[in-house]
């Protein structure tokens, strides 16, 4: 007759094997996670989630494969810890994957764990975070592990616009793994990881190409070349704060509105906020100083910060409220707009649309860079991307336009007729088809031309062309621009902007949706 075992029996063979599971790949190879500066895959989950609050799912799951040895292999949760916490007592769905278990390798058992943590975080409305720790699909499962990619994938897409997606590169992330965190939000990436679909020995077979594995797939790779990923960490620890933070600015959901947290309820006049910008429209400045006068506490979490500098985005609070920041950078390319810049800020914009996440726009920018090289990278169709991400935004949109706004280019950063809500501009504010200085030698290329003294008469009709249209006045009597504010009191209008604009509605046409020109 077989042995019937007793509860005491039954629970002690419980802890046996999940202290296996909790083990992963062994002590030695934990070991070396630490030696190459890495928490473990467990590790990473404690240190994001609170204290307690993790549930995991699927630690005793494991593969079905038995060719190539696969039958014996001893894979502990199948190199992935899946399940759900809280980080700062708000509900989250997370996967991370253990590199000391094959090498975080993702099969089919595997990749479906990650599946199913996904649709679990859309099913509750979730925010979903990934850690990344893997040397690709697991080739001993063959087209399984291919199709456990295309699970992944899938539910990716059904989360994308309706739960917040966090992916942490902490590791290798190679091949048709890249393209998961690709799908998600937002991607930070550790000092220790790259990221690639091709390494740099397939690309020296095949091109000859010469490339180190941190020149191709290195946080500054992405961040200043590709701009694929949106920080840069300077380890794990780094990255969960990172995540920690960012997850605080973004609502679990697309259907409830961002959290409130006790902000800077004071909306008193800033007297730096006069200095900050020069009057003169060719003196460079940094613009996150202005940002930083603006926003509670002077806290702003800038995304891609490395990538497109010419343009700044991120995340503020204006009286505990989650506000979106979009702003043309003088200091870099006088803010003008190109190609990489036009492509960071409406994927932003289109984000925080989303999430219900108010826009607050800055406005600094003499144009589009000219070029052959914009022309023929498609600057008309990059472009034209902003422009559909603020027209199709059905968030509050607040402009403040603090001086130079061209052209085009002052359409494409949220003009009235893109559906702003509020235009506020400063008195040093210059809304026109172009700057003074090119309009004259159109305007008046004759008088100009025959004048006695050219250049004198050039400064003169510079001038008087100034004064007639590169001022905020002319936009407001033509209802282009709502107030010309003074700059200290930029705060407080925008507070009370944004108070007036919280139940704003906008119905749009019923249709599937707009056709971006991607």
């Amino acid at each position: 007759m077989a042995h019937q075992y007793t509860m005491e029996e039954r629970l002690e063979q419980l802890a046996e094997r999940r202290a296996k599971v909790e083990c992963g790949g062994g002590e030695a190879k934990l070991e070396k996670q630490h030696t190459q500066g890495k928490l473990t895959a467990r590790e990473r989950v404690s240190a994001l989630l609170d204290e307690g609050s993790f549930q995991e799912t699927g630690a005793f799951r494991r593969n079905r494969t038995t060719t190539f040895g696969m039958d014996k292999a001893d894979m502990p949760a199948d190199g992935v810890i899946t399940g759900s916490g809280s980080v700062f007592g708000r509900p989250v769905h997370i996967a991370s994957q253990d590199f000391t278990v094959m090498g975080g390798s993702a099969g089919e058992a595997h990749s479906i764990k990650v599946t199913e943590a996904l649709k679990a975080s859309l099913m509750t409305g979730t925010p979903f975070v990934f850690i990344n720790d893997s040397g690709g699909a697991r080739v001993q499962e063959g087209i399984d592990s291919l199709s456990g990619y295309g699970k992944v994938f899938y539910a990716n897409v059904l989360l994308s616009g309706a739960v917040p997606q966090i992916s942490l590169i902490c590791g290798p992330c190679a091949g048709g793994a890249a393209y998961s965190p690709a799908l998600t939000d937002f991607i930070i990436q550790t000092r220790q990881a790259q990221l690639f679909i091709t390494g740099p020995q397939v690309i020296k077979q095949v091109t000859g190409e010469s490339v180190t594995a941190e020149q191709l797939g290195g946080p500054d790779a992405h961040m200043i070349h590709s701009g694929v990923i949106h920080f840069i960490a300077e380890d794990d620890r780094h990255a969960i704060l990172l995540c920690q933070k960012l997850l605080s600015f973004l609502p679990p959901n697309n259907l409830e509105d961002p959290p409130q947290v006790e902000g800077d309820s004071t909306v008193d006049p800033n007297p730096l906020l006069e200095t900050l910008v020069p009057v003169d429209p060719k003196q460079a400045y940094d613009v996150l100083k202005v940002i930083a006068a603006v926003v509670d506490f002077g806290d702003f979490l800038e995304v891609q910060a490395g990538h497109a500098s010419n343009i700044v985005v991120g995340f503020g609070r204006i009286g505990g409220n989650s506000v979106g920041i979009v702003a043309n950078q003088p200091s870099v390319q006088a803010g003008v707009l190109d190609i990489d810049a036009s492509n960071k800020a409406s994927r932003f914009i289109r984000f925080c649309n989303a999430f219900n996440i108010p826009v607050l726009t800055f406005v600094d920018v003499p144009g589009f860079l000219p070029g052959v090289r914009q022309e023929y990278g498609g600057i008309i169709r990059h472009g034209a991307k902003l422009l559909f991400a603020y027209a199709s935004a059905t968030v509050p949109k607040i402009t403040v336009i603090l001086r130079k706004s061209y052209g085009g280019a002052y359409l494409a950063m949220c003009g009235k007729d893109l559906g702003a809500d509020r235009v506020f501009a400063w008195p040093t504010a210059e809304v026109a088809v172009m700057g003074a200085e090119g309009a004259a030698e159109i305007v008046f290329r004759k008088e100009i031309d025959e004048a006695d003294n050219p250049e004198e008469k050039r400064r003169e009709l510079i001038a008087q062309y100034r004064e007639a249209f590169s001022n905020p006045y002319v936009a407001a009597e033509h209802r282009l621009v709502d107030a010309v504010i003074e700059p200290a009191l930029t705060r407080r209008h925008v507070a009370q902007a944004l108070e007036y604009l919280r139940i704003k509605r906008q119905p749009r046409p019923h249709k599937k949706h707009g056709l971006m020109p991607l």
